[in-house]
């Protein structure tokens, strides 16, 4: 079950990032709908996993590299439209790729290795998208200019705290020696 509604995100890949990258082709309710879908499934995926006994590396495998994939695409979509700077996805990417790599190869686990800044980043992906599909709502029509300004702003500190990640993450080896 866990996997499954992991799997739904992997489904809304593609239509999110159409969603952001051609407004005209997917319409703010339903990519405001198709968002919160995402987040909620984001939210009970290891909820369920844990309370059935199917929590796994292989899942928190699947469950992460899903929701790098999910806001990467979501961020590509704003940035092909000038309301993402393209630095974000970038490094989401490198990022991820850095966790991945430091957790079973430099530290030979059988699972990822979470970091806090990290684990913050991660979620905080998501908040750009919800304003920015949030700002195309006719119900917030007058708040538009401040919702994009307020979704860039937050893009830019994502990009000071990713790379405050990526950093952390490499120097922590040599800090443990």
């Amino acid at each position: 079950m866990a996997h499954a509604l992991t799997a739904v995100r992997l489904v809304l890949i593609a239509p999110i990032a159409t969603g952001f990258a051609r407004p005209d082709l997917i319409g703010a309710t339903v990519l405001t709908c198709l968002l919160c879908l995402a987040i909620a499934t984001d939210v009970i995926d290891g909820r369920v996993a844990r309370a059935t006994g199917t929590e796994s590396a292989t899942g928190q495998v699947f469950d992460h590299t899903t929701d790098c994939l999910f806001v990467t695409s979501g961020l590509v979509g704003a940035a092909l439209i000038d309301q993402m700077p393209w630095a974000l996805p970038a490094l989401v990417v490198t990022a991820f790729a850095q966790y991945v790599l430091d957790s079973y190869f430099l530290h030979q686990q059988k699972q990822l290795r979470m970091s806090t800044i990290g684990r913050w980043n991660g979620i905080l992906y998501f908040v750009p998208l919800v304003i920015l599909a949030s700002a195309r709502l006719p119900l917030f029509a007058v708040l538009e200019p401040f919702l994009r300004t307020s979704a860039t702003l937050l893009a830019y500190g994502l990009v000071v705290s990713t790379l405050l990640s990526i950093a952390d993450r490499a120097l922590a080896p040599r800090v443990a020696e």
